[in-house]
């Protein structure tokens, strides 16, 4: 697969553009270097601010929220709003975006609003506005920030996301409906741990494919895989699906095999365990017995295994 594309916050880990001209070094975005071209912006440099500059900061006012620069008194809000349209008008595809926490300008979600200019308190939270112009523009785009990205689940997510999406463009720019279905096969226990309904669905739109022009079919399905991502994987589902892949293969195992996979698949249900090491015994016992249709499944390795990481913030 070629490389993905991630827009990224320029500051982290690409120029010294912070507001107290530093730069930040973030391991996640080191480790993702080898397979993603990063498309890297500063939106408050691109409007003008400066580097180093004074802070910018969300406030609430009668009019709606607003990004101010408390020391200048500088309204910068139809400014970057303006920059974000017309970024994300003129800009290429992108696989997903990474970009800053807690930025006035790119934060996902977690953005602190402010009852006033200066000495005020926080009365809320919100995106910021260049995140939220990515919202408006690019809403099927897998967006996070590097923050949350410290979280296992969250990171597991966006990587499964990310990767899953940049195959199936890849897939669907022949428009091929064989090529779809094949996608469809070997994606249905991931998508099975997201949402098994839209799995199925996704399933018997494309085996009604020849009712229909096979690029309209082509473009549904991409809009449904992009909401069946979108939603978070369940543990009761994963549970569900591991267990499903060990029928495959327990009546080759031992007592104690069996035994050793299933108390271990109850410690993962108990948050005792990570998925990976459930997916590590499934693909041994594949490997040994040559299971096709188990190797060919994407959930036992849906993005780089160097990417895969259990270090976990507890945040």
């Amino acid at each position: 697969m070629k490389r993905l594309v991630l827009l990224v916050s320029k500051c982290l880990g690409f120029a010294a553009c912070r507001w107290n001209g530093q730069m930040i070094a973030d391991d996640f975005v080191e480790a993702l270097r080898p397979w993603v071209e990063f498309v890297p912006v500063c939106a408050e440099v691109e409007i003008g601010l400066g580097v180093p500059r004074e802070p910018v900061r969300i406030v609430r006012t009668p009019d709606g929220d607003r990004l101010m620069q408390p020391a200048t008194g500088r309204d910068c809000t139809e400014a970057m709003r303006s920059f974000g349209d017309h970024f994300f008008r003129s800009a290429p595809s992108f696989d997903g975006a990474l970009l800053k926490s807690r930025s006035p300008s790119c934060g996902i979600k977690d953005v602190k609003v402010y009852a006033g200019m200066e000495r005020a308190p926080q009365v809320d939270k919100t995106a910021g506005v260049f995140a939220a112009a990515l919202a408006t523009h690019r809403p099927d785009v897998p967006a996070e920030d590097e923050g949350r990205l410290t979280n296992a689940a969250i990171r597991d997510h966006f990587l499964r996301r990310v990767f899953c999406m940049a195959r199936f463009k890849e897939t669907a720019v022949a428009g091929n409906m064989a090529d779809v279905i094949r996608f469809h096969a070997a994606h249905k226990m991931l998508l099975m741990t997201h949402s098994e309904s839209a799995m199925r669905a996704m399933g018997r739109l494309v085996a009604a494919g020849g009712k229909h022009a096979p690029r309209e079919v082509v473009e549904e399905y991409g809009r449904m895989l992009a909401a069946a991502l979108a939603r978070p994987p369940r543990k009761s589902a994963t549970v569900n699906v591991l267990q499903h892949a060990f029928g495959y293969v327990s009546d080759r195992l031992s007592a104690a095999e069996r035994s050793h996979f299933l108390s271990s698949l109850e410690r993962y249900r108990e948050e005792r365990l990570p998925l990976s090491a459930l997916l590590t015994l499934l693909q041994s016992w594949i490997a040994r017995f040559s299971v096709s249709y188990l190797a060919d499944q994407v959930l036992l390795r849906p993005y780089p295994a160097e990417l895969d990481s259990v270090v976990d913030s507890g945040r």
